[in-house]
């Protein structure tokens, strides 16, 4: 075998085929297609070689055959030690030169994992902020709680005013006939919403409990229903009810209907919120400043990724979100898109890019963590393995069967480098001048 670099991130492997080992793959061809081959006189499965490679030529096998040497030669790729393999071969291989009396030449070009050539990257320069939890902010989510708890009560007037929220039945006409989806009862609307056609919720203003209105409107032209858009249609609308929104009093009372374990008064109730966000606080700084030192390490590292890491990287992101999407949310990918305001080509572009981010970072990471050559011990490892058995809820006996040791012991490493990366910040009074 003949190895070669090229470049810093694809490797070349070149095999010289023996007759011998080629032919033992033309068996292995004709073997795998023999069953389903059909001749006149023969019974299916049953047709002789020389029948066959008279008939469709020996050539038919090769594909199969070179998949079979290529398959053969595999140890001696990964036995080869300088290089981490990182995707699938770009075969080569002249296929006049293809024989199985005389020797002949296979190359096979595959990804590597590039070589990272670190800049600085420590010594980020991250700005301070001021991490005290307000009175304003304490009373915002003092206010968030007490308007979950707002409760909706008969109002004591009959007359529907901007604000209520009214009871109805609707039914929906186009060139008097009832159009598909424009139909409803006991329906609740509140007044000035919006969340009906322009001109509906207008109309209804002043309308009296029990009355019966006609309410025209015309749909915009941007409607989604393509027979609706721009339509002039006519709503019977029938008021049932009219309720009103009673605001939550916050009192102790209150305090106690929220069933928080340990918090049974304003005060107390107030001190909670003010750890919680202070901690909500705490773990948003932490995270900025990781972002802002591992963002420093990789936009002064160099490194050239095969591109077949990046696409790899890609479309593992593309399935998870598929597979969650329909597992998750039982609605269909396409669907998802549509959602979102995204064309499959939009999304897929994005999903590069964020692949791209990912993949340079994680080999930055990688880099600084072997040139820092942290040491884990077993502890360390254990600790780990309960770590993911408990974030995915499986036994970590299953864990450890499932990700080796190796591959453990990375994951330590790297989050030590992480760790190494935020604990060698410089923190400033003033946001650092952006590079231009």
């Amino acid at each position: 075998m003949k190895f070669e670099k090229l470049g810093t991130n694809y490797a070349k492997f070149t095999f010289t085929i023996e007759p011998e080992l080629f032919n033992k793959g033309l068996d292995h061809a004709f073997d795998k297609v023999k069953g389903d081959v059909e001749v006149k006189g023969f019974r299916k499965g049953h047709v002789p070689r020389e029948i066959y490679e008279s008939r469709f030529g020996v050539e038919s096998l090769y594909e199969e055959a070179l998949n079979y040497v290529i398959s053969a030669n595999y140890e001696k790729v990964f036995a080869e030690e300088s290089v981490i393999i990182v995707g699938e071969p770009k075969v080569d291989v002249d296929i006049s030169k293809v024989s199985r009396e005389k020797t002949f030449e296979v190359s096979l070009t595959f990804p590597i994992k590039p070589e990272v050539v670190l800049g600085e990257y420590i010594n980020a320069k991250v700005a301070k902020r001021n991490l005290v939890v307000s009175d304003e902010e304490i009373d915002a989510e003092i206010n968030r709680l007490l308007a979950q708890n707002n409760s909706l009560v008969p109002k004591e007037g009959d007359t529907l005013e901007n604000g209520d929220v009214s009871v109805i039945d609707f039914e929906g006409f186009l060139d008097g006939v009832p159009f598909e989806g424009g139909k409803a009862e006991n329906h609740e609307l509140e007044i000035g919403s919006g969340m009906f056609i322009p001109g509906f919720e207008e109309q209804m203003v002043g309308m009296k409990v029990g009355e019966e209105k006609d309410i025209n409107v015309t749909f915009p032209e941007e409607y989604h229903a393509e027979d609706l858009k721009g339509k002039e249609v006519v709503f019977k609308v029938k008021l049932h009810e009219i309720k009103v929104e009673e605001k939550a009093e916050l009192n102790d009372a209150f305090v106690e209907n929220l069933n928080k374990e340990g918090i049974k008064t304003v005060a107390a109730l107030k001190e909670d919120i003010e750890n919680r966000l202070r901690n909500n606080k705490e773990k948003s700084e932490k995270n900025r400043i990781i972002g802002t030192a591992v963002k420093f390490a990789v936009d002064n590292a160099k490194v050239d990724i095969p591109i077949e890491m990046i696409n790899y990287e890609a479309e593992n992101m593309i399935k998870y979100t598929e597979d969650t999407v329909k597992n998750q949310y039982g609605i269909e990918f396409e669907m998802y898109l549509q959602l979102m305001g995204m064309t499959l080509e939009q999304y897929k572009k994005e999903m590069h890019n964020q692949a791209q981010d990912k993949v340079l970072t994680s080999l930055v990471i990688e880099a600084i963590a072997a040139k820092e050559n942290f040491t884990v011990t077993d502890e360390e490892v254990d600790a780990k393995y309960e770590e993911i058995a408990n974030s995915y809820n499986m036994e970590k006996a299953d864990v450890e069967k499932q990700l080796s040791k190796d591959i453990v012991i990375r994951e330590v490493q790297f989050g030590k480098a992480v760790d190494y990366l935020e604990a060698n910040v410089l923190e400033v009074e003033e946001e650092p001048e952006k590079t231009k």
